[in-house]
């Protein structure tokens, strides 16, 4: 009985004369875990949109870029170029990841059209004669869906 005891008072003298381990309660790491996901379900939306639009921005200026290149090529071809791009015979080169396409070319005008992988947007532009693509409908203007 009295080694009943002794353990007894040992411990609450162990206790009570020492100073307790300092640390976090599993309830304060369970609330920090709980604000992280939920800055994480309003961050991670907020970047893909702005992903999707910097992909957008880019699909815009390689057809603006491409619409000066057309214009450098008439002047020395007396036509619009209608190839594939890349090519080493005309003067641009789209932004990695962008796949731009002519559509047609002639010399009184061209088409052209871009995209991406991993994004449903398609961007267009047409100039002079040819034939507008939707959503295209100014001349000399790129237009997305």
């Amino acid at each position: 009985m009295d080694s009943a005891r002794s353990r007894i008072r040992s411990r609450r003298g162990a206790s009570a004369g020492m100073p307790r381990r300092q640390g976090f309660t599993l309830i304060e790491l369970l609330i920090v875990v709980v604000i992280i996901g939920i800055l994480a379900a309003i961050a991670i939306p907020k970047f893909n949109n702005s992903k999707g639009k910097a992909i957008a921005a880019s699909m815009k200026s390689d057809l603006r870029n491409l619409a000066s290149s057309e214009e450098g090529y008439w002047v020395e071809f007396r036509t619009y170029y209608g190839g594939a791009i890349p090519n080493p015979a005309f003067k641009f080169s789209p932004t990695q990841g962008v796949t731009v396409v002519m559509v047609s070319a002639t010399d009184a005008g061209w088409s052209a059209s871009a995209t991406a992988p991993g994004t449903p947007m398609t961007c267009v532009i047409y100039y002079g004669n040819a034939p507008p693509i939707p959503p295209a409908t100014v001349d000399g203007a790129v237009a997305c869906s």
